[in-house]
């Protein structure tokens, strides 16, 4: 059969009433699409529900929803993920840097990481046979006719009439993604991924623990869970960011701060311009926005491609705005480095502040990034922005405090560094056990912050993040502030406390299912 090529906006219509679970789409697009193993485009889920003898299974194509408003075209840095006119979501693995932020921004888990190209890939609905006036090959296959393919605009297609005529669902409808793809019949078990129970094994495989983080993690006690329904099948997907993330994190918040307690010193007439003193923030600022560079590079699966994000940037992309943000600042910071080797005090007081908000902007857009990752439900928190600046001030005090009077460090530098960090740490601490106690939007953000306070992560958290790297430093300091070893000690718990919670925050936010 054959498509009109008038076709303007596909969608996909799946009736689950005729789905009969065989996995022939699953099969037909990993021939089509030479798709290698251990990664799908589109897959077949199996839920059972009840107690025997009253049992049923359900079923459920889960494959790109084609989204009207896709975020992983918006994230993606390179436009490597791009809309057609005809609405389908498609890529360019010869663009693809291999960051794996569309795979975050996806709410349905549809991203992979093709292990033989080392790039991004997805289900683009047969973008090639549709060209040639034919029909994606899952919907070819499908004994059973189960998934149609057509116009959403034309009142005539069967995919309008399907829509016209039955009550259908879309998965995750409240991201505002607008998916085009349909479902008739579909059960809340297999529409909404925290439902179902996972054991360690299948029906006919082990759950795959081969991908990067072991996938997703399934809480056996979840209150998410629905009574009596268990997946009899599924896939696993991998966690696309690795430790690199965090650690890059960590360091570009202790980068962009640096030179902020000096700034607010000077402003308020408790501190003057050292030379000394900011030369070695400065220098420390460039060697750190040099590893910064590395860790980011270090994550790719394209690593030979990193400068596409500065040469043909995607400028609705954070991670590319992000990229011309750490340009800036190493610039400003790196005149403002020379300057003070030069001796041209006037030009250092000049740069100051122009740096420390570049610094902070840096600091910020870690958030505006974060935001741009759909799929993840624990990072969409608006208080996000105001917490990466928290973080960068903190970080700024707890090295300042670090610093020996060699390096420039004077009593008053020590005491204002001491007065921003506890402050730092103050509102850190209130921040993150906020996000902790107040209750969630989204059982996905819900699911992430149990893994956090009660899960895998809650021994880091708890001993890590909060108690050792913010209740005791704020002690010692509140207890023995003049004192250099206890300023010192504060400073390396507070840091310390700063990347246990951006490990936590960072891989339990990845954690959860998404399909």
């Amino acid at each position: 059969m054959q498509i009109d090529l008038k076709i303007v906006r596909y969608g996909v219509v799946i009736d689950n009433r005729r789905c009969i679970g065989c996995h022939s789409c699953t099969v037909a697009c990993k021939a089509e699409n030479k798709v290698p193993l251990g990664v799908n485009r589109t897959w077949v889920k199996y839920v059972e529900k009840g107690r025997f003898p009253h049992v049923r299974r359900v079923f459920q194509v889960t494959r790109c929803n084609h989204c009207e408003k896709p975020p992983c075209v918006a994230i993606c840095p390179v436009s490597a993920m791009y809309q057609r006119e005809n609405g389908i979501v498609d890529f360019n693995s010869a663009w693809c840097i291999g960051c794996k932020a569309c795979m975050q921004a996806c709410p349905y888990d549809a991203i992979y990481v093709d292990p033989d190209r080392n790039t991004a890939a997805k289900c683009h609905l047969c973008a090639h046979r549709i060209e040639a006036g034919l029909e994606p090959v899952c919907v070819v296959v499908c004994p059973e006719r189960a998934m149609v393919v057509g116009d959403l605009d034309d009142p005539k297609s069967a995919v309008a009439e399907l829509l016209a005529r039955e009550t259908v669902r879309v998965r995750k409808p409240e991201k505002g993604t607008r998916p085009k793809v349909f479902y008739i019949d579909a059960d809340e078990s297999t529409m909404v991924p925290t439902a179902a129970r996972h054991e360690s094994f299948y029906m006919w495989a082990e759950r795959n623990r081969q991908v990067r983080g072991g996938g997703a993690l399934h809480i056996p006690d979840s209150p998410f869970l629905q009574k009596d329904t268990l997946a009899a099948y599924d896939v696993a997907h991998d966690c696309p960011w690795g430790w690199q993330v965090p650690v890059y994190f960590w360091i570009k918040s202790i980068a962009s701060g640096l030179l902020a307690v000096p700034a607010i010193g000077i402003a308020l007439g408790r501190l003057s311009a050292d030379r000394l003193r900011d030369t070695v923030l400065s220098t420390l600022i460039l060697i750190l926005m040099g590893i910064t560079v590395v860790m980011l590079v270090s994550d790719l699966s394209q690593k030979h491609r990193f400068l596409k994000v500065l040469a043909s940037p995607q400028h609705q992309s954070w991670l590319s705005r992000g990229a011309f943000l750490l340009v800036i600042y190493t610039v400003l910071c790196g005149t403002f480095w020379l300057s003070d080797l030069a001796g041209q005090l006037w030009l250092s007081l000049v740069l100051l502040w122009p740096v420390v908000l570049s610094g902070l902007l840096t600091a910020e857009y870690t958030a505006s990034l974060l935001g741009q990752c759909d799929g993840r439900d624990l990072w969409q928190t608006p208080l996000l922005p105001v917490h990466r600046i928290v973080q960068a001030l903190l970080a700024s005090a707890a090295v300042v405090v670090l610093l020996p009077t060699t390096f420039g460090a004077t009593v008053r530098t020590a005491n204002l560094a001491v007065t921003v960090l506890c402050i730092c740490l103050i509102l850190h601490l209130l921040m993150i056990l906020g996000e902790i106690a107040i209750p969630p939007s989204t059982d996905n953000a819900a699911y992430s912050i149990r893994l956090i306070a009660r899960g895998p992560y809650a021994t880091l958290f708890w001993a890590g993040a909060v108690a050792l790297g913010g209740v005791l430093p704020l002690l010692l300091l509140f207890t023995a502030a003049n004192n250099v070893a206890v300023m010192g000690l504060s400073g390396l718990l507070a840091l310390g406390g700063l990347l246990a919670f951006e490990c936590c925050f960072i891989m339990a936010g990845q954690r959860v299912l998404n399909s």
